[in-house]
């Protein structure tokens, strides 16, 4: 199995162009295999492929996700075609993963799509994606969509592998019916090991397989006392499941959570902080030193 580490920023950090350039070329120095950036419209993260871009014109070998971007509300054809352009002024290293938004109006509002609309938009939006990213000319009549030789060029370098975030029973089994693989948040090594037997069981019923490489999991960090207001948005996340369950405090029990993650076979890690470290680059060196040594 192949482990890998990334970093993730969440969406409540603001991000200043010296420091997403440090932080890219920290990671790339360090030897950490990804960043992943978050998405929120009124919130202070930036927009996430924008970001990434910036961030993939300064390196050569790390890879680019985001955890997640929202899909309801855009329109395939173009979100298609920026993200083939990433991966190929990139050389083949993005990494798009999708969600439904964040349940809260302020965000519906500003995508346009009604809460009861978004999986149905999902559901429709996604498989065209994929087509508008292999065909050559695409014809889609469907109920919300309507496209007559639709071209989207260029390419990506290679078929892009899609993940979906989520980890309720509907979710679970949307990846196994549609996406490559799953990138879990707020969620315990336990209830991973859960989800992805309701993914296969679904993945199985669509006649589909999931590669057992394509289980990632965010993994959220602090060296201090989680501030209560971060804490009461972790509980809301998961209820029932202590905060201490779900954030590692201190270099040790970081790794000691990865490896936990990779025990139940989620082989791909986005570390996040939740509180800012007094200095990136000692942070993401403290962290290689630490936590690399799983990757293999």
């Amino acid at each position: 199995m192949k482990v890998r580490v990334g970093y993730g920023l969440g969406n409540l950090r603001s991000l200043s162009s010296e420091h997403l350039a440090a932080l890219a070329d920290g990671l790339e120095s360090h030897g950490f295999d990804s960043l992943w950036l978050s998405e929120r419209i009124n919130g202070p993260a930036p927009e996430p492929v924008v970001a990434l871009a910036f961030a993939a014109g300064r390196t050569q070998r790390i890879k680019f996700g985001t955890s997640v971007q929202v899909l309801p509300g855009r329109n395939p054809a173009v979100l298609a075609k920026q993200w083939a352009t990433l991966d190929v002024l990139s050389n083949g290293r993005a990494l798009p993963a999708f969600g439904l938004g964040i349940a809260q109006p302020q965000e519906q509002q500003a995508f346009g799509v009604e809460r009861k609309e978004r999986a149905p938009w999902f559901e429709e939006a996604l498989p065209l994606i994929r087509r508008l990213w292999s065909e050559d000319v695409v014809v889609h009549h469907g109920e919300r969509f309507h496209y007559d030789g639709v071209t989207v060029l260029p390419k990506p370098t290679q078929p892009l592998d899609v993940w979906l975030g989520g980890r309720a029973p509907v979710e679970l089994r949307r990846i196994g019916r549609l996406a490559d693989g799953w990138l879990a948040s707020f969620s315990t090594p336990q209830q991973c090991a859960e989800g992805r037997v309701t993914i296969e069981e679904a993945a199985s019923a669509s006649k589909r397989e999931i590669d057992p490489e394509h289980y990632g999991a965010m993994v959220l960090y602090s060296h201090d006392e989680l501030p209560e207001a971060f804490a009461k948005i972790i509980e809301s996340r998961n209820p029932g499941v202590a905060v201490n369950d779900l954030v590692p405090r201190g270099w040790p029990a970081v790794r000691e959570m990865c490896e936990r993650y990779v025990d139940v076979g989620f082989s791909k890690l986005v570390l996040v902080p939740l509180t800012e470290p007094k200095d990136w680059d000692d942070e993401l060196a403290a962290g290689a030193e630490e936590v690399l040594p799983i990757q293999t």
